[in-house]
């Protein structure tokens, strides 16, 4: 069996910041080499964005057909000298590894290899594939990664039938929480309208900031609704604020709200489009609005496949795991297009902060976990 701690301290080694590689994938792609796989090098670029570095990889022809999707890029370090240790040394003290990117998710990562050696050890016939989707671009654009290799998979025939992400989805012990889904996000600009003008003369100009402040207080108390079984409700916050005004004897002639909406399945983008311009054109009708999605909530129902994740998780880590739906977005929300996805990781308390951390011990058991989920969804 492949050694999970060496491995995951040579990847943290690899400085991996979006959208470099600096050798992390050839870590995880050296490995799967050696137990068989088939590599298929996967770099994309342009639509606005930079090139990255991605890799599909597959052993075995036939269903069922598992698929783990990760990424190898991380976030930047922040102030180095902060850190106890250098972010990308994978110091080991005690039971912690240190490092950027250990939780978030390189280690995930390299735990779901080695689970592979360790399944291939007594099933080295198994009948059915197992496969891994690997992007170096999910903390930034996120537009040359798992989006385009996911249209690659379809057009050469590789959709899985389930598919585990390895975010760390849990809080702060291995098995409190399943993702099984997660909220849509919008954001967006009101611009609101007014006439600049001398303060000494507001009866020849229109500030637009008593409006903005009505409007922002409309947007911040509005109840979206009281969410579902498995959503929390559809959350609006106010992110910022822009008047654009450093004279300090100017009515400003325009104001700014910046928003964020984090949304659950009772909505769609044009939906809350519509109700957050309604709820504006009630205090003004001189506005504009300019906003986009980020991305869609999903759901993955309950059944055969979120039971298997479900019930290997409880039986390593003696605790019922909560199924959940919390939490940013991640690349899951592109693979719940083609496929029922969870995500199941390590902790996410120490994820893109100074000193991120795992636990070897968390490390050692999420192979074990990855291995049982590898098995009993080969045998479903």
């Amino acid at each position: 069996m492949l050694d999970v701690l060496d491995l995951t301290q040579k990847i943290i080694q690899c400085p991996s910041v979006t959208p470099e590689d600096n050798g992390a994938q050839d870590i995880l792609i050296n490995a799967l080499k050696q137990l068989g796989f088939t590599i298929y090098d996967l770099p994309f670029e342009g639509d606005g964005s930079y090139r990255v570095k991605n890799f599909f990889a597959r052993l075995g022809t036939n269903s069922p057909h598992i698929c783990y999707a990760g990424h190898t890029d991380v976030v930047p370090t922040g102030d180095e000298s902060l850190w106890t240790h250098p972010p990308f040394s994978g110091a080991i003290d005690g039971d912690t590894l240190y490092g950027r990117g250990t939780s978030d998710m390189k280690g995930a990562n390299v735990a779901f290899v080695v689970a592979i050696s360790k399944f291939l050890e007594e099933h080295k016939d198994f009948k059915g594939s197992i496969s891994l989707l690997i992007t170096g671009d999910e903390e930034a654009d996120a537009i040359n990664g798992t989006v385009k290799i996911l249209r690659w998979m379809k057009d050469n025939n590789h959709i899985p039938d389930m598919c585990l992400v390895g975010e760390s989805s849990n809080i702060k012990e291995l098995g409190e929480e399943i993702k099984i889904g997660r909220r849509g996000s919008m954001r967006g600009d009101i611009v609101i309208k007014g006439k600049q003008g001398h303060v000494a003369y507001p009866h020849m100009a229109d500030n637009p900031i008593p409006r903005l402040a009505l409007i922002a207080g409309a947007l911040s108390h509005y109840e979206f609704d009281q969410g579902t079984k498995e959503f929390p409700p559809t959350n609006l916050e106010i992110t910022n604020i822009d008047i654009g005004n450093k004279a300090r004897n100017v009515i400003p002639g325009e104001a700014t709200i910046e928003f964020n909406i984090r949304f659950n399945t009772l909505w769609d983008y044009e939906s809350l489009l519509a109700k957050v311009t309604d709820i504006v054109s009630e205090t003004t009708k001189d506005f504009e609005i300019e906003s986009r999605c980020g991305a869609n909530p999903f759901l993955t129902k309950e059944g055969a496949w979120t039971d298997i994740v479900k019930d290997v998780v409880k039986k390593h880590t003696k605790r019922e795991p909560f199924m959940s739906t919390s939490g940013g977005t991640s690349d899951a929300r592109f693979i719940a297009n083609y496929c029922p996805v969870v995500e199941f990781g390590l902790t996410n308390e120490t994820i893109h902060q100074i000193d991120e951390c795992l636990r070897i011990s968390d490390l050692e058991k999420l192979v074990n976990i990855y291995a049982d989920i590898i098995k009993n969804a080969i045998e479903s």
